[in-house]
């Protein structure tokens, strides 16, 4: 699938006439619970010729596909991406620790590695997560629950905990998330994970009580650790230095 996915980014390049400096799976491919009809979600990052940049009016800034044997791809050009990296935008810190790598330019992506460090920002990651968190809440607290339903809310929830007590940002992979949880709650959910690996995403789930009420009390921790929490440190010049170095 590796190879099928790389050629497709080369016909993007060539079709978009963009260069891609940085490929990775996003999802549930990437946090480790996708079930047997999950999507691949390709994210990437490219770059435009020069004279785009130059423009005196703004242009399409993303590129997206989708195939028929289901490669989801989304792509966002140079300039957004850095722009969004000093918002410490938490769906591009995602990408940029994925640990799946389709294609990368080495020295980008490790420079760019160094920025998002320097622009991750406790406060503005943990708001994220929060949020979405409690875009799941309803849907975990009903009779029958998607197993992914579930699994998305606990990612987010445990990312915001570990934002709170490491003051980093958190591992992609839900399985070096999940040790953070209590024991009984790390089994539940290895019980839970063995299911949606052999189930449809349709699958629908009796209500797990005890996944329900540590959702909510992680919520609720989340939510009132919040307050304490302190923002990045973004550095402009660096942004624009990086920026003009890959033009």
């Amino acid at each position: 699938m590796k190879e099928k996915i790389i050629d497709q980014l080369r016909t993007i390049e060539k079709e978009k006439k963009v260069e891609i400096l940085f490929a990775v799976e996003s999802g549930s491919r990437a946090w480790g619970f996708a079930s047997p009809d999950s999507d691949y979600d390709i994210r990437f990052i490219y770059k435009q010729e020069v004279a785009y940049y130059l423009s005196l009016f703004e242009k399409t800034d993303v590129i997206e596909f989708m195939t028929a044997d289901d490669l989801d791809g989304s792509g966002w050009d140079l300039r957004k991406t850095l722009r969004l990296l000093a918002k410490s935008n938490a769906s591009l810190l995602e990408w940029i620790h994925s640990p799946i790598v389709y294609d990368q330019e080495e020295y980008f992506a490790k420079e760019l590695k160094k920025i998002a460090e320097n622009c991750f920002s406790p406060i503005a990651c943990l708001h994220h997560y929060l949020g979405t968190t409690k875009n799941f809440m309803e849907a975990c607290e009903q009779e029958k629950v998607k197993l992914k339903s579930y699994f998305y809310a606990l990612r987010t929830a445990l990312a915001g905990k570990w934002i709170i007590e490491n003051n980093t940002f958190p591992p992609v992979a839900f399985k070096e998330l999940l040790p953070i949880a209590p024991q009984n709650i790390q089994e539940k959910v290895i019980e839970l994970m063995e299911i949606k690996a052999n189930r449809n995403e349709s699958y629908l789930h009796p209500k797990e009580e005890i996944i329900t009420h540590f959702l909510q009390e992680t919520v609720a921790f989340n939510q009132e650790q919040a307050k304490r929490l302190k923002g990045g440190k973004v550095d402009n010049e660096e942004l624009d230095r990086f920026f003009l170095s890959q033009l």
